[in-house]
């Protein structure tokens, strides 16, 4: 039970910093994140979640740090990933993404929108994400 609590914990950190970009006079759109499994990492203070994300059109993150290491795959649309030293990427749907633990990041999806399927493999005790 404390597992689901820790999950649900970092799903509403994780919607909380999920603010996309506003379209002049519009409202902004959520990202929308639904957990698709968990499962503590044996051995280790680290859980894993499986994670559909779905960014409205031009939506995104503003930066943050995972506690662990992200990695996932473009299913559909695009999405301009910067990760802090490393060049800037948009990618499509087939192209994979990895983000190395702690590093701070941006995320923002095309004019169509983006869904990808992202895992997450970080420190139970901490939240999902942090603002950069």
């Amino acid at each position: 039970m404390a597992l689901g609590r820790r999950v649900f914990a970092g799903c509403a950190i994780c919607a909380a910093i999920g603010v996309a970009t506003r379209e002049a006079g519009a409202q902004p759109a959520a990202t929308r994140r639904t957990i698709l499994q968990s499962a503590e990492v044996p051995g280790t203070n680290m859980v894993t979640h499986l994670v559909m994300v779905e960014f409205p059109a031009n939506g995104g993150n503003p930066r943050h740090t995972h506690p662990g290491v992200t990695t996932g795959l473009v299913l559909e649309g695009e999405l301009e990933l910067v990760i802090d030293g490393v060049p800037a990427a948009t990618l499509k749907a087939g192209d994979s993404l990895l983000i190395p633990n702690a590093r701070p990041h941006v995320e923002r999806a095309g004019a169509a929108g983006c869904k990808a399927a992202v895992t997450f493999t970080v420190e139970k005790d901490k939240p999902l994400a942090s603002p950069a």
